[in-house]
């Protein structure tokens, strides 16, 4: 099992693929690094070498921000939205969708379970209503 930025990439996938368990690399950035350390594409993360394994965390290491470093410097940009007052921070300080996807449905995921408001029952009412004055 090969360990690359403190990520343990899993066995059996191919090498391009197994990069992109490592936070801050997708598909086009994982193919980007292949083609500079010159690794084959279709080799599986358990028949690397020590060599091929030393030359992708070098290339990960120098040139890229993963892990820690990524997670931060989203955070960072994030932060610096919601302390300028713009539209998509104001969106994430509300916890919305900041991307202008509709929110009258769906959206559950940001918005988390429904919050029903439900019908307020007539016992409820009229516990609540002041008791009728006494005619006479």
């Amino acid at each position: 099992m090969a360990r690359i930025a403190g990520v343990d990439l899993p066995n059996e996938k191919h090498i391009v693929v197994g990069l992109t368990y490592i936070f801050g690399i997708g598909p086009s950035t994982a193919r980007r690094i292949i083609q500079m350390t010159g690794v084959k594409a279709e080799t599986r993360v358990k028949a690397l070498t020590e060599e091929e394994t030393a030359r992708l965390r070098q290339v990960i290491e120098n040139q890229f921000k993963v892990e820690g470093a990524r997670r931060s410097e989203v955070a960072m940009s994030i932060k610096r939205l919601m302390d300028i007052g713009a539209y998509r921070g104001l969106r994430h300080r509300k916890q919305l969708p900041a991307r202008g996807q509709r929110t009258r449905t769906n959206a559950r995921t940001r918005k988390g379970p429904k919050k029903t408001a439900g019908a307020v029952r007539r016992v409820a009412v009229a516990a609540k209503r002041p008791a009728p004055k006494p005619a006479g």
